[in-house]
Formats: C-alpha cells, sequence, structure tokens
C-alpha cells in the first residue's frame, strides 16, 4: 500500500513515500511553480498606478494581489491533478498533506471527491524546505 506526504506552498510542492508505517520517508517528485515566488511587481507590467481616496489612503487599483492568488491557485490545481493521477495509476492509497494554511485552502478546493477520500491527516505549516526528517517528525508515528 503507498502512502505519499505532500508538503507543499504556493511556490513548492514536494511528494514523499512511505516504504513502512513507522518508518523514514524519501521524496519522488518535485513540483514548482517560480511565479509564487516573485513579488507582485514581478508579475505585472503594466500598472494602472497608485490611487488616492481621500477617505481610505493610498491603495492600488488593479487588484495587484489578484496575479499571485491566480499563479497559486493554477498551481494547487497542477497538484491536485498529479496526485490524481497517481491515485488513477494506482500508485496512491493514503496521503498526508503538510502544507502552508492558505494554499491548504487551494489544494482543498481543486481536490476530487475520490482524492479526498485518501486523505488521512492534514497539517496546516508550511514546512517545504525542511528535511524529509524534520517533515517526517511532524507526522504521525504510524502512517
Amino acid at each position: 500500500m503507498s502512502t505519499w506526504i505532500l508538503a507543499a506552498d504556493n511556490s513548492r510542492a514536494r511528494i514523499f513515500a512511505a516504504e513502512k508505517g513507522a518508518g523514514s520517508i524519501r521524496e519522488i517528485r518535485t513540483l514548482a511553480s517560480p511565479e509564487g515566488r516573485l513579488h507582485e511587481g514581478d508579475l505585472t507590467t503594466d500598472k494602472g498606478g497608485r490611487g488616492r481616496d481621500p477617505m481610505a489612503g493610498a491603495h492600488g487599483i488593479n487588484g495587484e494581489e489578484a496575479h499571485k492568488q491566480e499563479n497559486a491557485d493554477r498551481f494547487a490545481n497542477l497538484v491536485c491533478e498529479t496526485l490524481e493521477t497517481a491515485r488513477n495509476g494506482g500508485e496512491l492509497h493514503k496521503l498526508y498533506i503538510v502544507a502552508a494554511p492558505a494554499f491548504l485552502g487551494m489544494l482543498r478546493k481543486h481536490q476530487s471527491h475520490s482524492l479526498r477520500q485518501l486523505i488521512a491527516g492534514e497539517i496546516d505549516k508550511n514546512l517545504t524546505t525542511h528535511t524529509p526528517e524534520a517533515i517526517r517528525k511532524s507526522l504521525p508515528d504510524y502512517l
């Protein structure tokens, strides 16, 4: 039976497999979204400028944060499609998700009902840059 662990944020997703229920984990796949690491100004080329509303103060006119959200949403969809392909191929039978809180919500939005049924646990922490050993310590003793 294949148990996978997904450690993800809006720019990186690392997928690990557990060989044994109480053993270590090993990284088997990595997905990246370089756009998720960019600053908002790097994502938008033609900004509408700054507006000045005497009641609200200075604010961005074009909803600059929307570009970052769109990129993160697309990446969450890609991650879920990858997991769904593995599920359909019989590679994945149980899944633990460790993800940045905001990104965890995006992942939930893109999960199929069948994929959702395989999720054994969720942890709302960003551990994508941690070692496999550190990620394993945040999971239940027996997967």
